[in-house]
């Protein structure tokens, strides 16, 4: 495995005790709170493997919550998360789960406000880094490190060239792409991770496209 920078070993500047328990659920938090784009109503945390067998303990719950609520993995806050969530009118639910899952350090997140709504699972790898591997139903691999796209579209012939194109002429650089799709011909997920921001108006574009359903935007 490498690393690109003595944190990966040692883990970020956090509030403790765990960076993968700790850190780590914070991380997944902020990224399911960008994924949302705003401030949910209602958020379910469901737990697996060690998560659910050790959050108490790890205040992995807490950390969750903290990190939907945009709290810095080193923000001294992070203990009254669910203060905080009251003081914000924020549900939140709790659930230890019995499934098995690939990754011991498993949990998903449902955010809700009014329709609007996201489910997102995310593995917590060591050292406070994260990968996603779920929104929504679809698989992916995310590291949340990077700006990304997230875009949902019918899965036609053309529809992904349509929107490389569109990236290729405001000269963004895609430094990591897949595609996910439950069934042929049905709705897809296009994961495009870039090296810089997209701009508001070539997002106005891929909108614009044949086919395209959705844009989810993540910046870092």
């Amino acid at each position: 495995m490498k690393y690109r920078s003595v944190f990966d070993i040692v883990g970020p500047v956090m509030v403790g005790p765990s960076s993968s328990h700790t850190a780590g659920a914070v991380r997944i938090g902020q990224l399911a709170r960008r994924l949302f784009g705003e401030k949910p109503a209602k958020a379910v945390i469901r737990l697996y493997g060690s998560y659910a067998q050790t959050f108490k303990g790890h205040a992995t719950d807490v950390a969750a919550v903290a990190g939907i609520l945009d709290v810095a993995a080193d923000d001294p806050r992070i203990p009254q998360a669910m203060d905080l969530a009251g003081e914000q009118e924020v549900d939140i639910t709790v659930l230890a789960e019995e499934a098995v899952p690939e990754h011991p350090n498993t949990m998903t997140i449902e955010l809700s406000a009014g329709q609007h709504q996201i489910s997102v699972t995310g593995i917590s790898i060591g050292g406070g880094l994260v990968q996603l591997t779920r929104v929504d139903g679809f698989s992916l691999r995310l590291s949340g490190e990077s700006p990304a796209l997230l875009i949902f579209h019918r899965d036609v012939f053309g529809t992904i060239a349509a929107v490389t194109s569109q990236l290729a002429r405001a000269h963004v650089n895609i430094s990591h792409m897949e595609v996910s799709r439950m069934e042929r011909g049905k709705v897809a997920l296009m994961v495009i991770e870039t090296d810089q921001r997209v701009e508001e108006g070539v997002l106005s574009l891929i909108r614009q496209l044949d086919h395209v359903r959705k844009i989810v935007t993540l910046d870092v």
